[in-house]
């Protein structure tokens, strides 16, 4: 009785460590380098649509490197995997340091995506959820919303950091700060206990009570597809749209970091809403919630309407990420979810390159970002159709307890 009181109480401390992880990890990788978009561009004169793509090249490295990892984590177990992970990021951006031409730059952050990013993200989502066979949605939101705040936290430390050490210095900080935090965490994840005591007959057996993967699969990734797209737009673009509109940079990464650190309420509230009511239920709410309100920020010409409207958004827009989450949990059998997790999430990232890429493509050609905001807003139309195609299709018996 004891063992296993320790296990439940010790997959809390799975949840706050991989809350973390991701906070620092995720948060440098996924939007990390919106902070450098503008300080790039003046420094070397390069187009601001070729600067994004930097940031493009860590999320493809990422979308790329779950394929490998997450079935590397379901062979392997989830610690020995995040630890190269983190071992990978943290000297990719020391390395990143050095950088001086764009290719340098490309390079090295596909490689932080493929070889750090990705082997930490599917695993550990992955492992969350075969922590908490019930009640997942409540700890995935915890552990999201950790990447929240580093999605939030990281360009608004950047930007400090770029101020004060220059674009060399602030990446060679970043590393080192990685290295240093993220191993000793790493070090604290243990796989499930449930996933080497059931037998093989008892996994064949449960595995025939989730709906087949091949309506799934596809579903989810072109859902998240489209709802990465609406959702990068803001995460990449709003700090350059709050400068071109004469904000300082520090104020420009104040307002992303509190629409970030809303998020961080918006994730876990969501993940208890999918407790409630269901994961595709609560990530349909949420993408609406996101496609209403992503278009409103090109209204925004104050600096306290930026803060008030981006605190609006960042609650809501932050349950897309865990609805999809929660719904994988919820669709996937445990033995293989960290290989759905890889391969959904390779669409997310897709999705995050493209619509990252988009927005400083289209201000190049248009001279701002009204197009991209727009096109955003019909993404979010788009996905929260395929989503609710999904939730008609997966009423099911087993799937009326996991949604209601």
């Amino acid at each position: 009785m004891r063992d296993t009181e320790g296990l439940s109480a010790y997959r809390w401390t799975i949840v706050f460590a991989s809350a973390l992880i991701l906070a620092i990890a995720m948060g440098s990788i996924v939007n990390g380098m919106s902070a450098y978009i503008v300080p790039i561009e003046d420094a070397y004169g390069w187009d601001r649509g070729d600067i994004a793509l930097i940031n493009v090249a860590g999320i493809i490295g990422l979308a790329a490197g779950g394929l490998i990892m997450g079935p590397q984590a379901d062979k392997r177990g989830t610690r020995p995997v995040v630890l190269f992970g983190a071992v990978a990021i943290g000297i990719c951006y020391l390395a990143a340091s050095f950088a001086t031409a764009l290719w340098q730059f490309y390079l090295l952050m596909f490689c932080a995506g493929f070889f750090g990013a990705a082997a930490i993200f599917p695993p550990i989502m992955a492992s969350i959820g075969n922590w908490f066979p019930i009640g997942a949605g409540l700890a995935i939101g915890l552990a999201s919303g950790g990447q929240a705040l580093g999605q939030g936290g990281v360009p608004f430390a950047s930007s400090f950091l770029i101020k004060s050490f220059g674009i060399s210095g602030a990446l060679a900080v970043t590393g080192a700060v990685m290295l240093a935090v993220l191993i000793p965490l790493a070090l604290l994840l243990r796989q499930p206990p449930a996933l080497s005591t059931r037998s093989a007959a008892a996994r064949a057996a449960e595995d025939r009570t989730y709906p087949p993967a091949k309506l799934v699969i596809p579903a989810m990734c072109a859902a998240i597809l489209l709802c990465c797209t609406c959702m990068s737009v803001p995460l990449m673009h709003l700090v350059p749209l709050c400068q071109d509109k004469g904000f300082s940079a520090d104020e420009a990464g104040s307002v992303i970091f509190l629409m970030l650190m809303v998020a961080i309420a918006g994730r876990v509230a969501f993940g208890k809403l999918a407790d409630i009511i269901g994961a595709l239920p609560a990530y349909m709410t949420a993408t609406a919630w996101m496609g209403l309100l992503v278009y409103g920020f090109m209204w925004m010409e104050s600096l306290s309407g930026f803060y008030v409207y981006a605190a609006l958004y960042g609650f809501g827009y932050a349950g897309v990420m865990t609805g999809v989450l929660v719904s994988i949990a919820s669709l996937t059998h445990p033995s293989r979810r960290a290989s759905a997790m890889a391969i959904v999430s390779l669409f997310g990232w897709l999705g995050h390159a493209n619509g990252g890429y988009l927005g400083g493509y289209l201000y190049d050609l248009t001279g701002g970002y009204s197009l991209a905001y727009s096109i955003a807003a019909y993404a979010a139309a788009l996905n929260l159709l395929v989503v609710g195609t999904l939730y008609i299709r997966t009423r099911g018996p087993r799937m009326r307890a996991l949604n209601a």
